[in-house]
């Protein structure tokens, strides 16, 4: 009913950098990350990079009284890097991947072996359906290879949402979306489900200029990346949006300014992000929208087509040149083959090259066959993909363009 008490929700959303071996005083940064989230008492806290499945275990011991629901997410073959802490009683959790995730021949960036995902869990208040996630980084700005696979990503995010937020009266999205505020992905998720922004929507703010959370003043930030952006850029979000008959504000934003209170190191390269919310009931129930006007969404859904088209593109002719390089590794097998019994046979001259020559050049073909053969059907999984969501974007596009 109006004029219900209104439930005041502190969340804590962090991109932890936290790679094993590789992540700088990732242990140090761990316990310190502990320590505040044990002092500071929020509500429900979204951890993204928590690469290691025992450095969960250790904030999970840590935070049990305080936090007393916990999930990890697991997936691909590092793991998700998923995790959620709660305040309140965790009534389901479920794990999504998203089925494009870079090319896992791009070691140097990894994201491929890290199964990008979505990490769902519902929880008693509201009740309240909280994603925490990580989407594709973009590496590179002016020729960002994976914006496809980013846009699919954030496509199959939006649906998925869509499709499971029924159950629930208010949805939470935090994690770092490697996408700044005007790029067609942002603009397409938050159209396509009607997501808020809370540092957008916030009454207060706090931190970094513009609510940036990679900064060229935090010390472990790549600074090469961010010269093209002397303030620093926004990721890291908080998105959230009322179902049915609830309203949901958000009252405050902060975000974490370099260095933790009393040490000389932040909590990662990248910024936290703190929210509070207030969450009401109303007399009569919401009425569902798309957030946005349907000419202006139907933009951003012909904008994030056209970009998914020349992913699709690509993909096609790396799919046709992997594939000519496994015919002509297999025709070199076979001539190599056809030559070998014809001397075994007697119906040739003698072998013309050395046995071990010949030998090594049938493993390099063999090699060459057996890679090329395993990017031909990568690439002809990503083309579906790809070709999929081009399709289910027209679809939508069709709907949006023939309604009333």
């Amino acid at each position: 009913m109006e004029g219900e008490p209104t439930l005041r929700l502190r969340v804590f959303d962090l991109n932890c950098w936290a790679i094993r071996y590789l992540s700088k005083r990732r242990q140090e940064r761990v316990r310190l990350i502990g320590d505040t989230l044990r002092r500071e008492g929020f509500d429900l806290v979204l951890l993204q990079e928590v690469w290691s499945e025992q450095d969960y275990s250790d904030l999970k011991v840590k935070l049990a009284s305080c936090y007393p629901f916990s999930h990890y997410f697991r997936s691909g073959v590092i793991g998700s890097g998923l995790c959620v802490f709660s305040r309140f009683p965790i009534l389901d959790t479920l794990l999504y991947q998203y089925s494009l995730n870079g090319y896992p021949y791009m070691l140097q960036h990894g994201d491929w072996f890290g199964g990008k995902s979505v990490g769902v869990s519902m929880a008693v208040t509201a009740p309240l359906l909280s994603l925490s996630l990580q989407l594709h980084a973009e590496y590179c700005r002016d020729k960002d290879a994976y914006l496809p696979h980013r846009l699919v990503q954030v496509w199959e995010l939006a649906q998925f949402i869509r499709h499971t937020s029924k159950a629930a009266d208010v949805v939470l999205l935090g994690g770092d979306l490697n996408m700044h505020p005007e790029d067609v992905g942002i603009r397409l998720l938050r159209g396509w489900t009607g997501l808020h922004d809370a540092f957008a929507e916030a009454t207060h703010f706090e931190g970094c200029k513009n609510g940036c959370t990679l900064v060229p003043d935090n010390c472990f930030t790549d600074k090469s990346e961010l010269l093209p952006f002397p303030l620093g850029v926004r990721i890291d979000y908080i998105l959230y949006k009322a179902i049915s008959s609830f309203t949901v504000k958000c009252e405050e934003l902060k975000t974490t300014m370099g260095p933790a209170p009393g040490m000389d190191i932040p909590f990662s390269d990248h910024e936290a992000v703190m929210a509070t919310l207030h969450i009401q009931r109303q007399g009569q129930p919401a009425s569902a929208t798309l957030g946005t006007a349907d000419l202006a969404l139907a933009d951003v859904v012909t904008e994030a087509r056209t970009e998914v088209g020349v992913g699709l593109r690509a993909a096609q002719r790396q799919r046709y040149s992997s594939g000519r390089m496994a015919v002509l590794a297999l025709l070199l097998l076979l001539l190599q083959a056809v030559a070998a019994l014809g001397t075994l046979a007697g119906l040739g001259a003698e072998q013309p090259f050395p046995k071990l020559s010949f030998c090594l050049l049938a493993f390099l073909a063999l090699g060459v066959l057996v890679l090329a053969t395993g990017l031909h059907l990568f690439h002809t999984m990503e083309v579906k993909m790809l070709h999929g969501t081009e399709d289910q974007m027209w679809m939508a596009l069709r709907a949006l363009q023939e309604r009333p």
